[in-house]
């Protein structure tokens, strides 16, 4: 064989050689490099019955990307939920949005990430599910009213709240005109007059007749001894 031949032999497979180590190398590239599929994103509840959108990275390569979550309406932008990084990971790692979504809302998940080289949307948007989360307007315990700050009423009645003597004294029956007992004592009383009154009043009676006797009995005697 001819050198001729030998150094083609050589250059043919020595560019068979390097076309399979670049092919592989691409592949390890592609392996490694930051891709839209390694995103997912799905709705769901949290422990506090809250809704939330959680995102998942599972770029092996560990590239930085920036997360965006867009509510939809009508085929547009209706309002941004807000934006996150996240450092991708063989295992897969998240970021959480915190978002009272309604059922079968539509969200876009938008992803930049390797200096620009992804920059896409996360293809079919995200539907939320059927049913919504138990909210806290829903679940929320029954809160012990707040202390009123008006002052208690003393326990001390009021001056107000005390019966007068005259309230408390029963009004007399009107049409009823006999005296009561207690109207004849209190009589008695304002005339200095007591029970042995008529007992005094016939002593000092019988006293005046006796006088009257004796002055009467005693000017006849003195009337007969001047005529002797």
């Amino acid at each position: 064989m001819s050198i001729s031949s030998r150094t083609a032999r050589s250059v043919r497979i020595l560019g068979v050689t390097s076309a399979a180590a670049a092919l592989a190398l691409g592949v390890a590239g592609n392996a490694l490099a930051c891709n839209i599929r390694d995103f997912s994103a799905v709705a769901s509840c949290d422990a506090d019955g809250k809704g939330i959108i959680t995102v998942k990275d599972i770029d092996a390569s560990g590239k930085e990307a920036t997360v965006t979550v867009y509510l939809e309406s009508n085929g547009a932008d209706e309002r941004k939920v807000g934006e996150q990084k996240v450092t991708g990971s063989k295992d897969g790692a998240t970021v959480t949005f915190s978002e009272n979504w309604a059922p079968k809302a539509q969200y876009r998940i938008h992803v930049n990430a390797n200096g620009g080289q992804v920059d896409e949307d996360i293809s079919p948007n995200l539907t939320t599910p059927d049913k919504a989360c138990a909210t806290s307007e829903t679940t929320a315990p029954a809160t012990t009213p707040p202390a009123s700050n008006t002052p208690k009423p003393s326990a001390t009645p009021s001056s107000t709240a005390t019966p007068s003597e005259s309230g408390s004294t029963a009004p007399a029956a009107p049409g009823d005109n006999s005296p009561s007992p207690a109207a004849g004592t209190s009589n008695l009383a304002e005339t200095g007059a007591s029970s042995s009154t008529p007992l005094i009043a016939g002593i000092a009676a019988g006293l005046v007749v006796i006088g009257g006797g004796a002055v009467f009995f005693g000017m006849r005697r003195r009337g007969a001894s001047k005529n002797n």
